[in-house]
């Protein structure tokens, strides 16, 4: 069975941890309690393969940023998710992204663009084309989910299995130069 590590990052209260807890055991968090960090594992089958989620739920608040290298540094496969209620969570997350890229030291990373909160649709700052727009731009899967209704949240998962199967990260050492 394989196994992949998988990150999820964005700003504080965009729905990190209401994305992984709906996905891992069901179960909607009412309640923002602000996230240091949580480690979730957990068995799907993509694609009629086995497989074990380990899930990264990271903090969103700017004071924990400095353990952000870290996590990106063991993680295959990231998540970043905004709320489709702010402009601003949206904005952050393309210096998530270039962190990502730094880290890794790749242009091409397995990774999803994750909009949430699509349950509050009446108070929407970030529409579905800004976000698919900036997907396409990032070559990367885009969805809008509702940890709140369920809506896509397991399509979350199962879509970064995917890029993680078609776009494995390499291992920077074992990479050379042709000129």
């Amino acid at each position: 069975m394989r196994e992949y590590k998988v990150v999820v990052l964005g700003s504080g209260g965009v729905g990190k941890s209401a994305l992984t807890v709906k996905f891992v055991s069901g179960t909607f968090m009412e309640k923002y309690d602000p996230t240091i960090e949580d480690f979730y594992r957990k068995e799907i089958e993509v694609d009629s393969a086995p497989s074990v989620l380990e899930i990264l739920d990271t903090a969103g608040t700017e004071q924990f940023a400095s353990m952000r290298d870290l996590y990106i540094k063991n993680g295959q496969g990231f998540v970043i998710v905004y709320s489709i209620t702010s402009i601003q969570t949206f904005q952050d997350i393309k210096t998530m992204r270039e962190q990502i890229q730094r880290v890794k030291g790749v242009d091409r990373v397995p990774m999803i663009l994750v909009g949430n909160k699509s349950d509050l649709d009446s108070q929407r700052e970030v529409s579905a084309s800004e976000g698919g727009s900036l997907a396409q731009h990032w070559s990367c899967p885009f969805i809008e989910t509702s940890a709140k209704s369920t809506n896509n949240v397991n399509e979350v998962f199962i879509e970064i299995v995917r890029e993680m199967n078609s776009n494995p990260m390499r291992d920077g050492k074992s990479c050379c130069t042709v000129l």
